[in-house]
């Protein structure tokens, strides 16, 4: 290539870097892809093991992983809740993280049942929360806001539903739901708690 080749080639990339870098400047998320939430938190009003109210101000400004749950399980409760209790360990001195586990069976699962349960996994209850409340109320927050059950599952008399799920929902400082995760599967986990450090870091 000859000198004035070598020139333009020199002068055009110039040209084409200087541009990427003004639109870089000057459009927000060009540089980095605009991050599309699954879904996001709607207000909700439960009670803590404690006997206390819980709602999304608890949680607002946190990252949070949210499931679902029954005491008195002998499925996929148990396999969940060792998983989740890896999450515990990795997260049990940060103050900007949460683990909210919500009772599917509200009947069974009072204050003390939960209280009781709460004791048993010897968790501190300020970082791992567990809560029970209405049942429209739960399953509407587990299919509308966290997104881990069919919503079209609301069509059926709510005393005749029972909510059975193995999913977790990961929450932003926001209030966004930005992945969901099999709570049985292991690897998926393992790549949650990865996720969730990067999202403190935001």
């Amino acid at each position: 290539m000859s000198k004035k080749g070598w020139l333009y080639t020199i002068f055009f990339v110039a040209l084409a870097l200087g541009f990427y870098f003004v639109l870089a400047l000057v459009i927000p998320g060009f540089t980095t892809p605009k991050v599309v939430p699954v879904s996001f938190v709607r207000p909700f009003s439960f009670t803590t093991q404690d006997g206390m109210a819980f709602t999304e101000k608890e949680v607002a400004g946190k990252v949070y992983v949210a499931e679902y749950f029954f005491t008195t399980c002998k499925t996929i409760c148990p396999v969940m809740n060792n998983h989740m209790r890896e999450v515990y360990n990795a997260f049990r001195d940060e103050d900007g993280f949460l683990i909210l586990s919500h009772t599917c069976d509200p009947e069974t699962d009072s204050v003390p049942q939960m209280k009781k349960y709460a004791d048993s996994m010897k968790v501190d209850t300020r970082r791992w929360v567990f809560l029970t409340g209405r049942k429209d109320s739960l399953y509407n927050m587990a299919r509308v806001s966290y997104t881990i059950d069919d919503p079209n599952n609301n069509l059926k008399r709510i005393e005749d539903q029972f909510l059975h799920t193995q999913f977790w929902a990961l929450v932003d400082r926001n209030g966004d739901v930005r992945k969901i995760y099999d709570g049985i599967k292991y690897s998926e986990v393992k790549k949650m708690i990865v996720d969730a450090k990067k999202l403190l870091k935001e």
